[in-house]
Parts: structure tokens; sequence; C-alpha cells
């Protein structure tokens, strides 16, 4: 029997059902076991009575009651995820790979440089292979799996936390809610915005529907004067800033999401009429791009996957309180890109942003 647990949910878990959540956290307790120790009061969150369904947010804090071992009367029996999860089943290919993306750590976290197409966790059809799954290698003689506190989406690479216990998990999540957290990505978008540098404010909501596990999903952008009044449509902000340009064919944009809502660098960027380069979602697979600005396909030699990266991510350091920056290289397909049109990483300032600050 465990003790009572605080739990913050981090970033990386997103919101859902605190149902849901628990079970994720604790497969072994079943749906009867958490409505009871919601009805009893012995589950709650940020100090206040729940129920099952209740809907639970990153930065929350949920007190879970003391629970039953796994295989115990009133939990479920372990799944094959969960042997996964502890590292039993990870190919030494994986577990190679995932180590060289290791780009710093310390004895407290481990940033890595996620390459695309690796989704950062399992669901909505991502598959087995994940980010979330291949933690147990990057243990490096600790007892404890790292956790992670933020994601990636599945075809953006770049620089991802992970926390190597559960304190710097919650102080990371914390940093994050209250945006004291720095990223800033780079991006090849369609055509040159205009102004040069400026701040994007349209509200973000799911679009109806989806395909069989999620993975259809994709996010519609609301007029700020209209949010309000659109069910579930939830406020996002994007700064956006020119580093270079190809004339007005394409530009290449660092980006920083004030707000960290689904998708939103690639719904925010083809709303304005910019979408980022490979993003057959938000800017149209079949689209190439004239010099308008709308397409979002260069085409020739130009790859077709996804141009968005996180290069940058600046935070305090919870135990040191030192500011720590790591900065992820580009992938290859971006690199080709840079190449071609004549771009170079160097030229590039640390911060796009600091003139205006």
């Amino acid at each position: 029997m465990s003790s009572v647990q605080m739990i913050t949910v981090s970033e990386a878990e997103g919101e859902s059902r605190l149902d849901r959540w628990l079970k994720k956290r604790f497969p072994q307790l079943t749906q009867g076991a958490v409505e009871k120790m919601c009805r009893t009061g012995q589950c709650r969150v940020d100090g206040a009575r729940v129920k099952a369904n209740s809907r639970i947010a990153p930065g929350m804090e949920v007190r879970v009651p003391p629970l039953p071992a796994a295989g115990a009367e009133g939990t479920a029996p372990e799944r094959r995820s969960d042997a996964r999860r502890e590292g039993r089943e990870i190919p030494a290919s994986d577990a190679e790979m995932i180590q060289r993306c290791v780009l710093w750590k310390d004895e407290h976290i481990i940033a890595l440089n996620k390459p695309p197409g690796l989704p950062s966790q399992g669901g909505s059809g991502q598959g087995d292979r994940h980010v979330d799954g291949l933690l147990d290698a990057l243990k490096f003689g600790y007892k404890d799996r790292p956790k992670m506190v933020h994601r990636l989406d599945k075809d953006t690479s770049g620089v991802l936390l992970i926390a190597r216990t559960d304190r710097i998990a919650r102080a990371l999540s914390e940093a994050f809610r209250l945006k004291t957290t720095r990223k800033i990505y780079w991006a090849a978008v369609a055509g040159l915005p205009n102004p040069k540098m400026g701040t994007i404010r349209y509200g973000l909501v799911k679009a109806p529907g989806h395909g069989r596990g999620g993975e259809g999903e994709k996010m519609i952008c609301i007029h700020p004067a209209k949010i309000a009044a659109t069910p579930d449509a939830k406020r996002a902000t994007t700064d956006y800033a020119v580093i270079d340009a190809l004339g007005t064919r394409c530009a290449w944009v660092g980006l920083v999401p004030i707000t960290g809502r689904t998708h939103q660098l690639r719904a925010h960027m083809a709303e304005i009429g910019h979408p980022i380069i490979g993003d057959g979602k938000y800017g149209g697979s079949g689209q190439e791009n004239l010099g308008d600005g709308w397409g979002a396909q260069l085409g020739g030699e130009i790859s077709r996957k996804l141009h968005l990266h996180a290069r940058t991510i600046s935070f305090d350091h919870p135990i040191t309180k030192k500011r720590i920056t790591v900065t992820a290289p580009l992938p290859e397909h971006m690199k080709r890109t840079w190449k071609t049109v004549g771009w170079n990483e160097g030229d590039a300032p640390e911060d796009p942003f600091a003139e205006e600050e």
C-alpha cells in the first residue's frame, strides 16, 4: 500500500478526464476504484472534491490516496505496455538511438533533440515507438524512470526536456505553467510575412470529427473578438520574427508560443497566409507555394517533411537557479533546405526577438 501522493499535472500530460489520467498513471486502478476514491472524497483536485469525469489541466494538483499494489483486489492486471514502460522490451537499436539524442544532462534534467517522425507519447494512433516508451533507456544508472514534462508534435523536431525525478518534473511543469520557460522555434514558411515581426492572437478550437484514434485532429482559428462566443475556444498567442527570406517565395522565421495549445504554431502561421513548409494538414499537401504566401510545398529538391524545429529552450534550473539555454541543431531535411536556399544557421541571432524586448 502506497502513501498519499500530491501530483501536479504536467504540460506533457495536457488536459484530460481525471479517471483517464489516474488509470494512465496507475494502471492497476479499475474504473470502479477511481469512482469510489472520488465519491468518498479521497481523491481531490486543488483541494476540492471532484467526480471521476472531471477535467484536469496542467498545473492542477491531484491528491491521490494510498493505493493497493498491482494485482491486489480492485486492481487491474499488469499490461504489456507497463512491461514496455519498465524497459524490458526496448530494442537495443532504439535505446542507442534515444541516447544519441541527448544534447545535455546533469543529475536532475536531460535535454533531448527529438528527431522528426518520433511521437512524444503513445496514443492517438501513434503506435508503440515513442519517446515516453523509451525513457528507461535514459536512466543512466539512476533507479527512477525519467519523466516527460512537455511534448512536441510527432513531425516537429528539437529540444525536449526530461526530468530525472518527480520533484524536478513538478518544478519544470510549474515553470511552464508560469511561462518562465522560453521556447524559440525555427520554421520555413510560405511567402514573406508582413510586417516582419508581429504577434498572432487567434483563438483555437478543435475541429469536429477525427480519424480512428484521433490522428485526424485539427485546430480551427477563431478571431479574437469571437473567442468568448465560441464554445470550447481557447485564447492562443504566438510571436513571430523573420530571420531571413528567399525573396517573397519563403521565409525563415523564429516563433515563440506564448501559450501552448495543440498545433498552435502550425495553425497560426497558416491562418495569416504563411503555412509552414511541409505542413499538409494546415497548408495543403497538394499546393505549391508560388510566391504568394500560400501552399505548403516549395517543390524541386526541397523536402516535403514538416519544417518546424524547437531550436532553443531557456529555463531556470530548479536546483542551481541558473538560467540554462539548450540549443538543438537542425534535422537533416531542414539542413538540406537551408543549404539549398542559401540560409546559414550561424547568421541567426540567439534570440531574434531581443531587439524588440
